[in-house]
């Protein structure tokens, strides 16, 4: 199944009916509570509650280490205001495709907890609809129907009891208790047309990070991979 596929599948589930729907979830009366934000903030009149696409890409507690973020503060100071985030993010998400720190994810058994946690939710509180699973990081594409906080902090604390459980029997090396970083990058997906380049994208960070030379040679992601 190619990433064409996976979108066209999601956008036939929309047209049934199917798909996730504002009428599915009950926003909380506090309303950051209810998403972390986005990253293009459209008004609330135009986004009153969360059930858009979004792009969850989720770090582990040592793959942007503090002194390569004070580094890349000092990169981008001369910039205008403006731009300054924008080229942090940049600058941020090319140090995670370098794989820095633990890369606990390499681990077949904690990549796989990690897709039990993506796994256990999906269609009750949102549904997925392309992942893919780095050494260091991971990217959720996703339609939420319930608060994008809470469903993150689900995943984490899922994937770190069972790290805690098995560290010593696996032999995992980290660099501490704590297996994410705090915070998570979202992205609001704003039209069906973005959706497929997304896919694509998500797909191919393995390639891009010089992983494999195909999207289907890695195994953990929603492309299915080649038999081994």
């Amino acid at each position: 199944m190619t990433s064409f596929f996976l979108l066209l599948r999601f956008l036939m589930e929309q047209r049934q009916g199917r798909s996730m729907s504002r009428d599915n979830f009950t926003p909380s009366v506090n309303r950051a509570d209810v998403w972390k934000g986005w990253e293009r903030q459209p008004s609330v009149s135009e986004r009153p509650i969360p059930y858009d696409v979004q792009l969850i890409t989720l770090k582990l507690a040592d793959a942007l280490p503090q002194c390569t973020q004070r580094a890349i503060s000092k990169e981008i100071r001369d910039y205008p205001q403006a731009q300054r985030a924008l080229q942090r993010r940049q600058r941020l998400e090319e140090v995670l495709q370098q794989g820095e720190g633990c890369c606990l994810l390499r681990h077949p058994r904690m990549a796989a907890e990690l897709i039990d946690a993506l796994e256990q939710h999906n269609r009750k509180r949102h549904k997925l609809i392309a992942w893919c699973i780095m050494p260091n990081h991971a990217h959720i594409l996703l339609e939420p129907t319930y608060s994008m906080p809470r469903i993150v902090q689900a995943w984490k604390t899922a994937t770190t009891r069972w790290m805690l459980l098995h560290k010593d029997e696996l032999q995992l090396k980290t660099p501490g208790r704590m297996l994410w970083m705090r915070d998570y990058w979202d992205r609001y997906i704003p039209e069906p047309r973005d959706l497929a380049p997304t896919i694509q994208q998500i797909h191919n960070s393995p390639v891009t990070a010089g992983l494999c030379d195909q999207p289907d040679e890695w195994r953990w992601s929603s492309l299915p991979a080649k038999a081994h």
